[in-house]
């Protein structure tokens, strides 16, 4: 057999028995060239100023990646050196040199990876396409498909693989060039070494260990950075002491409780699972720690998409949506350029007023997370309200002398509709009504009252001092970006003398939610998914590498008498164990984290498929669900393998 044909043969091998990890390379093949496909769309970047930033962003986000992938592929050349180093030592004991053998090796690699990137690239396409699909979704863009081969990505994609392999097989080539035939031979004996020696420092380190997770993440959520440093630092210390010291700690548990021990297949299950914590308990912990930023990733990109849209929605109500903080001054070179280069459909500028205390503030603030934004109430004109109802469409309302109605935003509005208090305007008493809560306009300072606004008779809120003025349009076309630069050029003329104007153009909102979603939340989920088909394909090959060994083991239970229900039975409790035991602190780390995350936006914006438990609901399902394939297949495929007929 050729040397050639012998590399052919190993890698042909190597693809059947490492399945597992040649799907995941291809997988991450195509991620890779789909997202710099991204990089080099310039359809895309057309789409909005900022998307100009996208490729930069995505370059970030894939060189955390190849640095993921570089371990990744490194530690199965590792491990597959250690599981064929005594076939690599009979190659050297037939007469092949050191040099030969690495050379074999290095080919074998090279042609698995680079079948794996010529798959990886064809699949590449359709995700390409699919995010393709996603972005111009965001922006309101119908989507056609265009094939489309970028060869600057191929280039690219190419370049980052050569630089993943390169250095993994140049490692593996010289440590084989500089092993001898007995270390070749026995290399597959060498176990994890123990950082703790003892059984009883390692009851220490074990207590230790959960004491400093409940810290680290208590540390987490306090938002400040010095202490959150220190809290992440807890967490590493936690997740690597607490798998260094497990093996320790279960049977010290089970020796106080004896009873426990013998129940079941309890002591089949952790005899195994800690004999496999103590040779991988430094893998178990750096599992964990890329299962936790997987979870942290998706979670915060939840919240980052939900606070753009939010922010969005609030005021992309009108087309444009001018405050003028001074009231004394006048919208006019506004409405004057709005006149000239946009055709207008309805407008209308008017006053709010300042009321005569904060009664209505002080409540929401009792009974609510509501932000402190005015040092007063603020009241509208019922005439004002009226014209404005009429534009956007809603139900026209009516209001009698002596009453007042509340608009405000969802989030406070079953508060306020207890609220049955009077107010006093000029003298006035005025009784509640109804309150209302379509969107109109409210987040933010120079707007329609922020987060809810007081609407009284035209000749009570006229007799209040004016707090700021507001131009509101709808147009008969879209709002460009250049025309919404324009109207801030304006804005930045007028500031040299006033004070300084707001600017909301609902069609610039709605582009710059979709822009920052596409910078942020697209490579927090390129990472995320990285992350955890990194972190399960390592678990997947230790666990398949031993189906040997489990197929020994249940032989022989099936002698002691044991039968094929309770041999299936004691299988998928050491599965569910081993698979869990990386996943469960992420989750114990992750979810208080994600929920503490998700209530420091200000209140209000997270709402609906955005709200916090919706937030933590999809970034946990979505985490199982990535994870929960890889699962499926590996105790498919064990089960199949290890299982007596």
């Amino acid at each position: 057999m050729t040397y050639f044909k012998l590399s052919l043969r190993n890698a042909r091998r190597q693809t059947r028995d490492y399945l597992v990890y040649f799907a995941t390379i291809v997988m991450i093949a195509a991620l890779i060239y789909a997202f710099n496909g991204l990089i080099f769309s310039q359809e895309l970047q057309s789409l909005a100023v900022q998307m100009r930033t996208l490729p930069m962003m995505i370059v970030l986000a894939s060189a955390v990646v190849i640095a993921i992938i570089s371990w990744l592929v490194s530690y199965t050349i590792n491990f597959m050196l250690a599981r064929r180093s005594r076939e690599f030592g009979l190659y050297v004991l037939i007469g092949l040199e050191n040099g030969q053998v690495a050379r074999l090796f290095f080919l074998e690699n090279i042609v698995v990876g680079g079948c794996a990137l010529g798959l990886g690239i064809l699949l590449g396409n359709l995700i390409y396409q699919m995010l393709r699909a996603i972005v111009l979704a965001l922006f309101g863009i119908p989507y056609t498909f265009s094939l489309a081969f970028s060869m600057r990505a191929v280039g690219l994609t190419l370049l980052y693989f050569a630089l993943i392999y390169l250095f993994a097989q140049l490692k593996s080539r010289k440590r084989i060039r500089a092993m001898k035939i007995h270390e070749l031979l026995y290399f597959d004996r060498q176990n994890e070494k123990a950082v703790i020696r003892t059984g009883k420092k390692r009851r220490k380190v074990f207590t230790l260990s959960l004491v400093l997770g409940v810290v680290g993440t208590l540390l987490l959520m306090t938002k400040n950075l010095a202490l959150g440093i220190v809290g992440a630092a807890c967490i590493i210390v936690f997740l690597y002491a607490f798998f260094l010291s497990f093996a320790s700690g279960v049977p010290a548990y089970f020796d106080r409780r004896p009873e426990k021990k013998y129940r079941g297949q309890n002591l089949l299950i952790f005899r195994t699972l800690t004999a496999k914590l103590a040779t991988m308990g430094m893998v178990m912990a750096t599992l964990a720690l890329l299962f936790t930023a997987t979870l942290v990733s998706e979670g915060f990109g939840l919240i980052l998409q939900g606070i753009f849209y939010g922010r969005a929605r609030e005021n992309s109500c009108f087309d444009v949506m001018i405050g003028i903080s001074d009231p004394q001054q006048d919208p006019g070179d506004y409405r004057e350029y709005l006149h000239e280069h946009i055709p207008l459909e309805a407008e209308r500028q008017y006053q709010v007023y300042r009321g005569e205390n904060t009664q209505v503030r002080d409540y929401l603030l009792k009974n609510t997370n509501y932000f402190r934004y005015h040092e007063y109430d603020i009241l509208m004109a019922q005439s004002d309200y009226a014209a404005l109802r009429e534009m956007l469409g809603y139900p026209e309302v009516t209001l009698e002398q002596g009453q007042y109605l509340i608009h405000c935003r969802p989030y406070v509005r079953d508060v306020l509709a207890k609220y049955n208090q009077s107010i006093v305007v000029d003298g006035q008493t005025l009784l509640p009504v109804n309150v209302y809560s379509e969107p109109f306009g409210q987040y933010g300072w120079e707007v329609n009252g922020s987060d809810y606004i007081l609407v009284v008779p035209d000749t009570l809120a006229r007799q209040r001092p004016v707090s700021h003025s507001l131009y509101v349009a709808l147009t008969g076309e879209e709002i460009s970006e250049e025309q919404y630069t324009e109207l801030r050029d304006i804005r930045k003329e007028r500031s040299q003398t006033h004070d300084y104007d707001t600017i909301i153009v609902g069609a610039q909102e709605e582009r710059d939610a979709a822009s920052w979603t596409a910078m942020t939340v697209f490579p927090l989920y390129y990472l995320a998914l990285v992350l955890t088909m990194t972190a399960a394909t390592i678990l997947t090959i230790q666990l398949l590498s031993e189906s040997g060994r489990y197929r020994r083991q249940f032989a022989l239970l099936q002698k002691l008498g044991m039968d094929s229900r309770e041999m299936a039975g004691a299988l998928r409790r050491q599965f569910a164990v081993y698979y869990a035991m990386p996943a469960i602190p992420p989750l114990l780390i992750g979810v208080p984290l994600l929920w503490d995350l998700t209530l420091t936006p200000e209140p209000g914006v997270l709402t609906g498929v955005s709200a916090p438990a919706a937030i933590l609901g999809i970034a946990v399902g979505l985490y199982l669900l990535v994870y929960g394939i890889y699962v499926l297949l590996a105790y498919t495929s064990l089960k199949r393998s290890v299982l007596p007929e």
